[in-house]
């Protein structure tokens, strides 16, 4: 789940199934009873017709656990990151970083720092189609160590300088959720080019 409008349709889904939800947060769901293998499929099911897995394996749930806590914090949160990711997903999951970078590595194909970095790009996007902040406003917003760092590496992902990205006419951005798969930034600069 990348978006409340995710949340909002498990929500429902538990309650046609008359489950009673302890926590329904961004890639977690914790229900009052214990499903039923019946339940367990109908949910299973139901969203899968909305776009939306229900995993029940612990590692496949720990992957979905680290991309929301990059997502929330590149995307949904107004506060300056000052703490280094790394750092930030062993305090958020409790797992040593290593162990995490090797898992999301071996099942999503793609480095952490990557997918880090296909998520700022994308907000860096975001921040320039908004036209509200100057570009040294967003490398401060988002934490860089300087414009020059922030223009080189958006320029990397999406084979465009951010002055050059913010003169097209039309600012493509990707979902939320194909944003740091495999072949992403690929598809994402080709059809940026293509503009």
């Amino acid at each position: 789940m990348v978006s409340n409008r995710c949340k909002i349709l498990v929500k429902e889904e538990l309650r046609k199934l008359g489950l009673h939800f302890i926590v329904v947060e961004l890639g977690e769901v914790e229900v009052m009873e214990t499903l039923t293998a019946s339940q367990s499929e109908t949910l299973k099911a139901a969203l899968l017709e909305s776009g939306l897995e229900l995993m029940d394996d612990k590692k496949s749930i720990l992957i979905e656990k680290i991309k929301n806590v990059i997502i929330e914090m590149v995307h949904h949160t107004e506060e300056l990151v000052k703490v280094n990711f790394s750092q930030l997903l062993h305090e958020k999951l409790n797992h040593d970083y290593t162990y995490l970078a090797n898992l999301f590595s071996e099942v999503q194909g793609t480095t952490i720092e990557h997918f880090v970095i296909a998520h700022k790009v994308e907000r860096i996007k975001e921040l320039i189609m908004y036209g509200e902040l100057s570009i040294s406003e967003i490398a401060w917003k988002m934490n860089y160590s300087s414009v020059a760092h922030l223009s080189n590496q958006f320029k990397k992902v999406t084979g465009l300088s951010p002055s050059h990205f913010k003169q097209l006419k039309d600012k493509r951005r990707s979902p939320l959720e194909d944003v740091g798969g495999k072949g992403t930034s690929d598809e994402t600069t080709e059809q940026m080019i293509a503009s």
